[in-house]
């Protein structure tokens, strides 16, 4: 669901970025197909509503296996105030979408957000349209509806194309067949799942000390007690050169032995060490577990 235009309780509400129709509302409705979806303008407003009790969850992208990290979002997760607890992976097909009545000879542009236009080149390329870059990929499913220009169409979801009446003009027409997004599920409050509950993941950031090896030294725990650190990335922050702040997903739960050992050593090398959540597997990756294996 998605209208917010009678009473609903908050608690039941999940806030996303962007406008109805975008990916992010599609993995909210997969993810929560009982709660009703809230657009954002920004992530902090996401963010901000949840904190201020406008929703009770807020569903926030981390990453796409095309275009990799979501910009700026490893900076807004530690200082949001919220807890991942929880973890969805969407598949990502693309439409081409434009008024109705449209033909697809007719296309001469195309309007989308960057990364979606990068993701589709192939297709644009054989079919001489020219893309536009937007700001998203569902606002601009929202314009070219209200332009009613049939030179123009939109890469966007399938589930905008309802949304703003738009017919689709040809479906998956990603370049990738792999093309998904990692979103994380985020509360107010932290759902921790019990230690013998089976896997867990665990996210964190850490700054390493400013000394020679530290990394190899902070990490070297993971490795004596058997614990598979899944995602590991490194950025600036404070405009700093000389030390960098680093994101981590591992398996394992911060109860269990082998993992706060782990952690203990870690902090012995680090400035700071922050668990943003501890939260259970989507079957997303215990599938991509199964194949690497």
């Amino acid at each position: 669901m998605s209208d917010l235009s009678r009473p609903v309780d908050p608690a039941k509400i999940i806030a996303f970025q962007g406008e109805h129709g975008a990916y992010s509302d599609l993995a909210c409705r997969m993810s929560r197909p009982e709660m009703t979806t809230m657009p954002c303008r920004t992530f902090e407003d996401a963010f901000s509503a949840v904190r201020d009790g406008k929703a009770g969850l807020a569903m926030i992208p981390i990453e796409n296996s095309v275009a990799g990290r979501v910009a700026d979002i490893h900076h807004l997760l530690p200082e949001s105030g919220l807890h991942i607890i929880g973890e969805h992976y969407q598949r990502i097909n693309h439409h081409l979408l434009a008024v109705p009545g449209t033909k697809l000879e007719d296309v001469t542009e195309v309007y989308s957000h960057v990364h979606a236009l990068n993701q589709c080149r192939d297709f644009l390329k054989e079919h001489k349209i020219t893309p536009i870059v937007a700001v998203d990929t569902a606002g601009s499913a929202k314009e070219i509806a209200k332009s009613g220009d049939t030179t123009r169409a939109v890469i966007a979801s399938e589930l905008a194309g309802e949304i703003y009446g738009l017919t689709s003009l040809a479906a998956d027409i990603e370049d990738a067949e792999h093309n998904t997004t990692r979103f994380v599920v985020m509360s107010k409050d932290a759902i921790v799942p019990h230690p013998k509950a089976g896997m867990s993941v665990t996210s964190f950031v850490f700054r390493v000390r400013n000394v020679p090896a530290a990394l190899f030294k902070a990490l070297g725990g993971f490795a004596t007690n058997g614990v598979n650190i899944t995602k590991l990335e490194s950025y600036i922050v404070d405009g700093s050169f000389v030390a960098a702040q680093f994101y981590a997903d591992c398996e394992g739960h911060p109860d269990n032995r082998n993992l706060r050992l782990a952690l203990e050593e870690l902090e012995f090398f680090t400035q700071t060490v922050k668990i943003l959540g501890v939260y259970p597997p989507h079957p997303y990756r215990l599938q991509q577990k199964i194949t690497d294996e």
